[in-house]
């Protein structure tokens, strides 16, 4: 996935935590899992964002490295 989708995912997953928070906290919540399940799944794209920006940080480094040599 590109990082504009995962963009786009993550404020999803950050859209639905809050709304199961919500339940969560007035009771409304039957299973309580399928919070701790999105935390999860927005922990993991999160972590593909970082993994994403540095390699791309990695990359330019590498070039201006080559450039300046």
């Amino acid at each position: 996935m590109s990082a504009a989708d995962l963009g786009v995912k993550e404020r999803e997953a950050r859209e639905e935590i809050f709304r199961l928070k919500l339940k969560l906290r007035t009771n409304q919540l039957d299973n309580h899992a399928t919070y701790r399940r999105a935390r999860r799944e927005l922990a993991r794209i999160v972590t593909l964002l970082g993994e994403k920006s540095r390699a791309a940080g990695e990359s330019e480094r590498d070039e201006k490295k080559a450039g300046n040599a």
